[in-house]
């Protein structure tokens, strides 16, 4: 089973509806990771301090197979065509421990998806 990481780094208030909409396309689970970024554009100052937007992490490790319809699906949900929405991306990943647990189910959604 090949498994790979996707990355999204969104505003806070959507971080949820990002979740979501992942869930709903295959994936099982999510880490958010708590963050600040910067852009081309500076952010707003206010006499002189910086107002930055609270930004998330989104980290969802997902069979390999399913990336294209999360990519989709995470697009879709953060409005990602828009300017200063979002961005996701993915990475490989060469080895996994620790899911043990979900295994079954990964074997049970490869079995359906065959037959």
């Amino acid at each position: 089973m090949r498994f790979k990481l996707i990355l999204a780094s969104v505003k806070a208030d959507i971080t949820d509806g990002i979740v979501d909409a992942a869930k709903e396309a295959g994936a099982t689970g999510a880490t958010i990771i708590p963050a600040r970024g910067t852009g081309i554009k500076e952010a707003k100052t206010f006499f002189g301090l910086s107002l930055e937007a609270q930004t998330d992490i989104v980290l969802l490790l997902v069979e390999e197979h399913l990336i294209t319809q999360i990519l989709e699906a995470i697009k879709k949900a953060g409005k990602f065509h828009k300017p200063g929405t979002g961005i996701a991306f993915v990475l490989p990943v060469e080895h996994v421990v620790g899911l043990e647990s979900q295994m079954e189910k990964f074997k049970e959604d490869v079995r359906k998806s065959y037959f």
